[in-house]
């Protein structure tokens, strides 16, 4: 056992998540919030170092959360960010043992990701066909986001060397792990265009080998490409995200590949948009079977 303070030892674990597991800042911040969250908490019950925490405490904890009317899903993730935090310790012998072992854990809810029509979509992005550079750098994003799926913040780091692959595009995702993403004929299209005849226009000394740039030519990061699409399109770049993901599946293709393209760690992330294709297949059956 040990005397180390929670606050402590609860900073000393995101610095070590974001060196060593290369998280990105969002994910630091919403792990930072939750594990201070649970400090505060435990102070209450004059708990301030790493052994006086103990199952029961935790238990209270998650039971505290949904009696102030939290959402299941936010309690699942502060939940996990406990126990994650608590099995990092035991891992590394601050501790003897992790005391969220066997305390609830509350189960994720299975949302079905909306997805936009591709019908829908498709006339969208054609409606974008302006010849001043904004509009230009707009219909790029959009076409890129919906053509490759990426996240936002992999698209934002998106430099001019990006696409040297031709139909690639090489990103850097969630634990710094690279990855080769096939670019639509429409995405191409438009990033080219964007490169040749809107970036050259609005491109400065403040621009560096940044893609994608404000219209001061500084470059454009996450919240600048969430306005973008918001603007232009109503929604969040997530729901691209998932459009390029259920698209790709009610055409055929296989949930491992739509994996490795997503940059899923894990299958069961995945597995999310398999009540989307049962529901597509069901339809399908349906509409075409003279039996159905």
């Amino acid at each position: 056992m040990t005397d180390q303070a929670l606050a402590t030892e609860t900073a000393d674990y995101l610095g070590r998540l974001r060196v060593e597991r290369g998280l990105a800042e969002n994910t630091i911040v919403a792990y930072r919030g939750d594990l201070a969250g649970f400090v505060e908490f435990a102070a209450r019950y004059g708990v301030s170092e790493v052994d006086g925490v103990d199952r029961k405490l935790i238990r209270r904890f998650v039971a505290n959360l949904t009696t102030r009317g939290y959402a299941p899903r936010s309690v699942a993730r502060k939940a996990s960010a406990v126990r994650a935090f608590f099995g990092d310790l035991a891992r590394r012998g601050i501790i003897d043992h992790n005391p969220a072992v066997g305390a609830p854990q509350p189960k994720r809810p299975q949302s079905l990701p909306r997805a936009i029509p591709a019908g829908a979509l498709g006339r969208a992005l054609d409606e974008l066909d302006g010849s001043d550079p904004i509009d230009v750098r707009d219909r790029a994003i959009l076409e890129t986001l919906y053509g490759t799926g990426l996240r936002v913040s992999e698209l934002a780091s998106l430099t001019i060397k990006s696409f040297d692959e031709g139909s690639f595009v090489r990103v850097r995702g969630k634990g710094n792990k690279d990855r080769a993403i096939p670019i639509g004929g429409e995405a191409r299209r438009a990033i080219d265009r964007y490169l040749e005849d809107a970036r050259p226009r609005i491109v400065t000394a403040e621009s560096g080998s940044s893609l994608w740039l404000g219209l001061r030519g500084k470059p454009l990061g996450p919240r600048g490409v969430r306005r973008v699409v918001r603007a232009r399109v109503g929604t969040f770049p997530h729901a691209l995200r998932h459009s390029y993901a259920t698209h790709l599946l009610e055409n055929g293709a296989d949930l491992r590949s739509v994996q490795d393209l997503l940059g899923h760690t894990e299958l069961a992330t995945t597995q999310i948009y398999t009540a989307i294709t049962r529901r597509h297949m069901t339809e399908t059956y349906e509409r075409s079977h003279p039996r159905a």
